[in-house]
Parts: structure tokens; C-alpha cells; sequence
């Protein structure tokens, strides 16, 4: 197994002095050195062809006992030493201080076609950042984050991908619902990859700590080896830095909302410096369409991360990035600027999306009505999203009276479509005849490009969940199909049809369904 080894961060950027794995407050340091747990019988359940394509590997590499060992944290390559990094962040909206990879531990860097990839273990044991955990990570939650990330890069959201999915072979307590009741899971480690994992907390730590110095040294690195096309750092480009972060920070979360992702915990220690969804926790997708839903329990009180607040919290979450950079640029003009041009590029870019999902490509002003009491029906009555909009696109200007039957797939119960949300669904689907009557495009033009962003497939919750609830009896099939499926979401698939479906009223209130914790 040969790969081209080119690390930077542990090489460029200041270490933790300290050796010893225990858990601790790390200052002056982006990172701190630390050894995978060896597990007790790992096997390999699944791998991304893909990836390792794309680290330079083949599939006769991935059935090695190298591969197994390295990828499952039980061999160190040589010359790589594995490190965890060092980070802080805002969690709901309170300042955590420093947090860190707890259970995450980056091997090393690969360099293959021009392209930078970073291999990090998911679950491979404790480090100093740990705090009370024990670093690993469970079958469970480990099905979540490698089906999704996969998922979500084919469904075109910018998002860290994932290599491999492995057994530990060891047993891993956790209490799912936080309440009193632990039980024993299967052990599990993904190995997952980007560019690079920093973070919106990486740069927080070091500003909140009044370490300059260091904030200036992981800024520096950061425009170097990925934001090198702005140019050499100084204040004006880090001020370029921050208007690029806001920028894909907000085509990121356009994305989510365009296929009705919710991330569910977006603190700032879980915001990619790339504009890349990373940290698959408490994730969901949603059903009825519902601007409330979070599927976060921790969050069910305040549902601060609900769906319809998304943007918003990108935003928030931006204004402590700039607090952050702050002492470097010492100009707040600059950076305020920024922050309001999200707030406006928000409204555009969003009206902009809602349009492509409508088939409307010639923007009118009166637009923003049409969208915005789609949304009102769509909120009134509980409607499959993916459906919708998927069906949508055989909907004919000539017929909205058709436009009622064509949805009822969508609808969870057709039945209570009746008087006045009736008339208000009728009366939409009259507007947007009348509005599809000024475009310009034929029908099946229009169908072509609608179900190019509005896809057919997407990882259900509750597909996820039979995918683990086989995968915990030693069925790991589902995680195969569900790779495959996903992989074209845009695609008919006419073999896959039973998964374009609504969720099963089994899934209304099951765990791992409609409710998920933070516990893997």
C-alpha cells in the first residue's frame, strides 16, 4: 500500500509539548501528538471505491491487511505521526472553551492529482481533548456519518467524504437518549477525509485565550495551503479570508436547505473553515416539510437549530469567526460589511434555489409571493418534501386542476386536504400555471432541469435506521444498497423505487427515526 505522505499541519504548525495522552487544558498549540487504541478483532465492513481512488489506492490495496491495520488505528505508517487538534467553540450559543477531537485522531496527509486529502479516524479512542468520553464510536452512528457524507457529496452539497467503515471488534456503553439507560453497542471507526477538518473554533481557541501569536501562525497556514489564490497574508487578505468563509459558509447552507438536510448541532466547533459539512452528529432530513424541525433531542426545547434557522446560525456563527480575526485586522468596518452582505446574498441566493426547484429560470419579481405561500401550505399540511418536489416537475401549466392528484403521494394524510387548505392548494397550483405560462421552456426542458436539483433518493432517517438495525444482527446488505442508491440521487432508479417513499408511520416517533442525541 503506497501513498504519497505529504503532512503539513503537524509539520508547519506548533505542537502540544506534552507527550503524555491525558486529558488537559493545551495552550500555544494547534495540536497535540497521540496514539489510535488498538481494537480487538476490527474487520472491514465497507469502502469507498471512490476514495481510494482518489488517496491514489486500489481495490487489491483496500483488501489488504496493511489497509485494515491502518485504517482501523492498529498500525501506524511509518514516518506519519497521528495527532489530534486542538480547538474551541460556541455550543448552543454558550462559549465551551477549549473542546478539540475528542474521538477524532488525524493519521496523516495525502497528496494525489494536485488534490489534498486528510485521513482521520472516527472512534480510534481517547486524546487529551476527550474530556469525560472515551474517544470511541459506535456501529450506530458510524453507519449515519459514512452513508451521509457519501450521500451528500453525490447529491452535490460541498462536505468531507468518507473511505471506510470497520467493526472494532470491541463493545462501546452509551446511554442513547441520556436517560439513565446505558447499554453495550458494537464498536465501530469511520475513516473519514477533506482538505482539511479545522474549524470556525480553531482560530476561536487561540483569539479567546489572547494568543495572538498563534492565531496569526494557524491563519497564515490556513490562506497558504488553502486559500493560496488570495494571495500573500496581511490584513487585506485576511479580510478576503473571512468574505470567502462567509461566502461558502452560505452556498453550504443553501444546499442543506435546497434537500431539506438539518445538521442539527451547528455549533461553532462543528463549522468547516472550507464551507464543508462536517461532523455528522444528530443529523436528519426532513419529512413533512417543517421550517420547526430539528432532530436534535438536546435541542427539542429551543430548537435552535430547527431547519428555518439555519441561515441564521451561519450568520451567528460568522459574527464569532470575525471576532476571532478580529485582533488580526483590528478594523471591525471591514468585517461588518461582510456579515451584512450574507444577510442580503441569503435572500438572493435562496429565492435563486426555490426557483430551480420550481423550474422557474426567468426571475420575476412576484416570484418571492409564489415561493413564500408555497411555504405556507407546505407548513400547513404535513408534506413529504422529496416527493413534492420531485413530482412536481410532471406537473403541466395546461391542467392545475391536476395539480391536487398529482401530489397526493406527497401528502401523509390526503384526506385532510380539504376546505380551505384545499382552496389554498388550488389556488397556488392556478398562480403557478399562470406564472410557468411566462417561461420560456418546454416541458420537458423544464422536467430535465428540475429534477437535477431536486432529488429522488436521500438517506431517510428512517432507511438509515434498517440499515443499522440489520447491520447490529450482522446484515450489513442495507449499507450496500443505501451506498449504491445514493450515489445517483437524481436518477430514476427504477430498481430502488420502494425507497422513494414517505416515512412509515412505525418511524413517527422511533429513536434514531424522528429523534436523535448526541450519544455515539
Amino acid at each position: 500500500m503506497k501513498l504519497n505522505i505529504k503532512d503539513k499541519f503537524n509539520k508547519e504548525l506548533p505542537a502540544d509539548l506534552i507527550l503524555e495522552n491525558t486529558r488537559r487544558q493545551v495552550s500555544k498549540a494547534c495540536f497535540s501528538y497521540v496514539t489510535p487504541k488498538q481494537t480487538a478483532n476490527p474487520e472491514l465492513l465497507h469502502v469507498s471505491p471512490e476514495m481510494l481512488k482518489n488517496i491514489g489506492l486500489t481495490d487489491v490495496d483496500a483488501k489488504s491487511q496493511d489497509f485494515l491495520n491502518v485504517f482501523t488505528g492498529n498500525e501506524v505508517l511509518q514516518d506519519t505521526i497521528p495527532y489530534a487538534m486542538c480547538y474551541g467553540g460556541h455550543q448552543f450559543g454558550n462559549w465551551a472553551g477549549q473542546l478539540g477531537d475528542g474521538r477524532a485522531i488525524n493519521l496523516f496527509e495525502v497528496e494525489h492529482n494536485n488534490k489534498n486529502w486528510v485521513l482521520q479516524l472516527k472512534g480510534a479512542g481517547e486524546t487529551p481533548y476527550s474530556r469525560t468520553a472515551d474517544g470511541l464510536a459506535v456501529l450506530r452512528s458510524s453507519i449515519r456519518e459514512y452513508l451521509c457524507s457519501e450521500a451528500m457529496f453525490h447529491l452535490g452539497v460541498p462536505t468531507t467524504r468518507a473511505l471506510s467503515l470497520a467493526l472494532s471488534g470491541d463493545q462501546v456503553l452509551r446511554d442513547v437518549m441520556y436517560d439513565g439507560n446505558s447499554a453495550y453497542e458494537k464498536g465501530a471507526i469511520v475513516c473519514r477525509t477533506a482538505e482539511s477538518f479545522l474549524r470556525f473554533g480553531s482560530y476561536q481557541i487561540f483569539s479567546a485565550r489572547q494568543d495572538e501569536e498563534t492565531l496569526k501562525t494557524l491563519v497564515d497556514y490556513t490562506i497558504k495551503h488553502h486559500f493560496s489564490h488570495l494571495g500573500k497574508p496581511s490584513k487585506e487578505i485576511y479580510i478576503q479570508f473571512f468574505k470567502e468563509v462567509s461566502e461558502r459558509t452560505l452556498d453550504m447552507i443553501i444546499h442543506w436547505q435546497r434537500v431539506g438536510f438539518v445538521h442539527g448541532v451547528m455549533n461553532t466547533d462543528n463549522m468547516s473553515i472550507l464551507g464543508l459539512t462536517i461532523d455528522y452528529g444528530p443529523y436528519g432530513w426532513l419529512e413533512g416539510f417543517d421550517f420547526g424541525w430539528t432532530p436534535n433531542t438536546t435541542d427539542n426545547q429551543h430548537k435552535r437549530y430547527r431547519y428555518g434557522n439555519q441561515p441564521n446560525i451561519g450568520l451567528w456563527n460568522l459574527y464569532q469567526l470575525a471576532n476571532a480575526l478580529y485582533p488580526l485586522i483590528e478594523e471591525a468596518n471591514p468585517l461588518e460589511t461582510i456579515l451584512e452582505s450574507y444577510k442580503t446574498g441569503f435572500e438572493q441566493k435562496s429565492q435563486n434555489m426555490m426557483r430551480s426547484k420550481l423550474g422557474l429560470f426567468l426571475g420575476k419579481e412576484t416570484d418571492i409571493n409564489l415561493i413564500q405561500s408555497l411555504e405556507d401550505n407546505l407548513q400547513a399540511s404535513e408534506t413529504d418534501m422529496t416527493i413534492f418536489f420531485r413530482n412536481l416537475s410532471e406537473f403541466r401549466k395546461e391542467h392545475p386542476e391536476k395539480g391536487i392528484d398529482l401530489m397526493k403521494e406527497a401528502f401523509y394524510v390526503p384526506n385532510e386536504i380539504k376546505g380551505e387548505l384545499l382552496s389554498n392548494w388550488n389556488l397556488w397550483f392556478t398562480n403557478y400555471a399562470n406564472r410557468l405560462k411566462g417561461e420560456t421552456t418546454s416541458f420537458d426542458q423544464r422536467k430535465e432541469q428540475m429534477n437535477k436539483v431536486n432529488p429522488k433518493y436521500v438517506l431517510r432517517n428512517y432507511m438509515a435506521q434498517l440499515a443499522i438495525d440489520k447491520a447490529d444482527t450482522g446484515d450489513y446488505s442495507l449499507i450496500k444498497e443505501f451506498y449504491q442508491l445514493l450515489k445517483k440521487p437524481y436518477e430514476e432508479q427504477s430498481n430502488y423505487q420502494e425507497w422513494f417513499a414517505k416515512r412509515p408511520e412505525w418511524a413517527r416517533h422511533k429513536v434514531g427515526c424522528s429523534m436523535l442525541s448526541c450519544s455515539s
